[in-house]
């Protein structure tokens, strides 16, 4: 004899006279449908995780509680290359990068921040929000990744020391400092005559602290908030490089968002970036005063001496062939004349 089994339909109709439908379909008002993380370097007082904090209360508000997103601050979740590693991956959704850290995966994406290309912020934007952005965020599309529209700032990079002071392009000489493991940096330092190591910013202090390196660069913010002022006695005003951080994003699972909730993720990221340049920009004026009165000296340069001795080698003509003759013209069409 065949044992009888209850069809689908009757099964269902069974549960629904047991329980009301709603017990089963529905879900608590507050209940996230999409969890997402968003991981930065910074440290957590730094504006990048303020403003990254702020466009996450605002998605949270806009969509009702249905994108809940939890923001990782100071390498919390890993070194920078292993988060870099993660958003290709799918491990995060949301990787707050520096652009060197980034010319690792996507090499186009260092040339925003080539040796002494840009001269002010007015250039700086001009390139990143016009076809130059453009042209770098295309080519980082290609990748299982997608950049925000807008880049946010880090800041010009400055050169700092426990021991020699850098005043001009032959101080450098030999000088044992720290770099982001970023191929550009490597190479411009290289081509004027110091010793560049990479090592991930998570262990840079303690690098300054044992004397493994001598100095290191990095922009003021970076300088007050990772308290790199403790280990180092002066700072060079060389701004040398801008850097900007792509707020990177997963193609796969981003798009696994229904359109509506990608548009109100997208505008809030891009919010938040506008406004934590302007925090860069107020921070400028008064990071220099704050870090001299914690003890660290200052120096203005001759910032043009040292584009000069840059242009004298071949580190232009080097990266040129590298980058191609598109971008390089498009960077040029802002920055004026390279090498």
């Amino acid at each position: 004899m065949t044992a009888l089994r209850p069809t689908r339909r009757a099964f269902l109709a069974g549960a629904a006279a047991a329980f009301p439908l709603v017990s089963i379909l529905s879900r608590p008002a507050n209940a996230a449908e999409f969890r997402l993380k968003y991981a930065t370097g910074q440290a957590v007082t730094h504006p990048v995780n303020i403003r990254a904090q702020e466009a996450i209360d605002r998605i949270r508000e806009a969509t009702s509680g249905r994108v809940d997103i939890r923001l990782f601050p100071a390498n919390q979740l890993g070194s920078d290359t292993d988060l870099l590693a993660q958003v290709r991956s799918g491990a995060v959704e949301f990787f707050n990068v520096s652009s060197l850290i980034l010319a690792t995966f996507v090499p186009l994406s260092g040339m925003t921040s080539l040796g002494f290309a840009f001269k002010d912020y007015d250039q700086v934007w001009q390139a990143m929000d016009g076809p130059f952005g453009d042209h770098i965020r295309a080519e980082i599309a290609r990748r299982p990744i997608f950049a925000m529209n807008r880049i946010w700032d880090n800041g010009f990079r400055q050169i700092t020391s426990s021991g020699r002071e850098i005043r001009t392009p032959e101080d450098l000489d030999g000088f044992r400092l720290r770099v982001p493991p970023a191929p550009a940096l490597t190479s411009l330092f290289k081509a004027l005559g110091a010793g560049p190591s990479p090592i991930n910013f998570n262990e840079l202090y303690t690098a300054l602290q044992t004397h493994v390196v001598e100095g290191q660069e990095n922009p003021l913010a970076i300088i007050s908030t990772g308290r790199l002022y403790e280990v180092q006695k002066s700072c060079s005003l060389t701004g040398h490089v801008w850097d900007g951080y792509w707020v990177l994003a997963n193609t796969r699972l981003f798009e696994m968002l229904p359109e509506d909730l990608q548009e109100i993720v997208r505008t809030e990221i891009d919010r938040s970036a506008l406004d934590q340049r302007a925090d860069i920009a107020a921070l400028s004026h008064t990071l220099r005063a704050d870090l001299g009165g914690k003890g660290l000296t200052f120096i203005d340069v001759d910032q043009e001496a040292f584009r000069v001795a840059l242009g004298k080698t071949d580190f232009y003509a080097q990266w040129r062939a590298k980058y191609g003759d598109t971008a390089w013209e498009l960077l040029e069409q802002v920055s004026g004349k390279l090498g």
